[in-house]
């Protein structure tokens, strides 16, 4: 094993040791550093709403005590002995995934995010409202010196969430996409298509986001809730990249779509969505959905952003403020990602 500094035997961090309530110090052994784990020292960690999902058990399945945390960044300080790729004293990132098992056909098809073996850095794992956090190699990237440190770490996964389907469904710069919802990850889908090339609608219930839309990146804004409105880009869009985790009009947003269109979602829905078979059918239209990238995709992302100098925008705690950060983004108020800055 090669280390900069020991690998921890003691780790500081803030968790949540019940549904709903505040997160408190905590701290764990995370035992021997392993072959192929990186342990990095967490300088910033952002605050995603999946954090706050699993702090609040929205999902159904959280274990507690659980130690959120999955858009990290901070400096390489010890490597396992097997590690590829990485040195000590790096900066680096960590997103949704800290494993994988490396040997399935998802992880040998390039497609290691869709691993059933995977590990989530915040479930079952202890992720980065912490001191230091570990990862595998493969999921441990380099931040490319042209991004802001303190500002990259949302575009770990709420970044490359919104990238991957521009990759991984061939969408051109010809193409026209649509962008549901403008907060945490709207506000970077948009950044990202018009960056790609695309004519980018946005659409949003709130008319007091129109000018933020257009200055993030949006052609055109469009009220999701005025019927004239949707009818008048009626059969225009090739993607519509739903990125809102609250029920909508689905009737009215697959008749956005043209021919061959794709309404694809990266919120998780409370309900389960209808979608009527008769314009699916016959414009050959889909819906799809999918989670975080590949270390392909995140890598990809993190040059073509650092290219055109896209970051997401931020607001910074204290990680001591971890619970008023929580709070602000239960509230609604975050504009647009709430980032932690390590204080221990």
């Amino acid at each position: 094993m090669t280390t900069a500094t020991p690998a921890s035997t003691h780790v500081r961090a803030w968790a949540a040791q019940e549904a709903a309530k505040p997160v408190v110090p905590f701290s764990y052994d995370p035992g021997p550093l392993g072959a192929e784990e990186v342990e990095v020292q967490v300088e910033h960690c952002g605050l995603c709403h999946s954090d706050l999902s699993l702090i609040d058990n929205e999902w159904g399945f959280s274990g507690y005590p659980v130690v959120g945390g999955h858009e990290v960044v901070g400096t390489v300080v010890a490597l396992g002995a097997a590690t590829k790729g990485l040195k000590l004293g790096q900066k680096v990132g960590i997103g949704w995934m800290a494993g994988s098992c490396m040997a399935c056909k998802s992880c040998l098809g390039g497609e290691p995010q869709l691993c059933r073996a995977g590990q989530p850095t915040i479930v079952g794992h202890h992720g980065g409202f912490a001191e230091r956090v570990r990862a595998h190699w493969l999921w441990t990237c380099p931040i490319p010196e042209k991004l802001d440190p303190a500002k990259a770490g949302p575009l770990l996964c709420g970044g490359v969430t919104v990238f991957s389907p521009f990759l991984n469904f061939d969408i051109k710069p010809t193409h026209r996409v649509g962008v549901v919802g403008i907060g945490g990850l709207g506000h970077l889908a948009l950044k990202f298509a018009r960056a790609w090339g695309c004519e980018v609608t946005a659409f949003t219930s709130s008319d007091s986001k129109r000018d933020e839309a257009l200055a993030l990146g949006a052609h055109q804004v469009v009220s999701s809730v005025d019927a004239k409105a949707m009818k008048a880009v009626a059969g225009r869009l090739d993607m519509v990249l739903v990125t809102v985790n609250v029920m909508l009009n689905w009737k009215a947003l697959m008749s956005t779509l043209a021919p061959n269109g794709r309404l694809h979602l990266v919120g998780i829905l409370p309900q389960p969505m209808e979608v009527e078979a008769f314009p699916l059918i016959g414009g050959q239209r889909s819906v799809s959905g999918s989670p975080t990238g590949s270390r392909q995709d995140i890598d990809t992302m993190l040059e073509f952003a650092a290219r055109h100098g896209i970051e997401p925008q931020t607001e910074h705690f204290p990680m001591s403020r971890i619970n008023d950060a929580l709070d602000h983004l239960r509230a609604g108020k975050a504009r647009y990602r709430v980032v932690l800055d390590a204080d221990f």
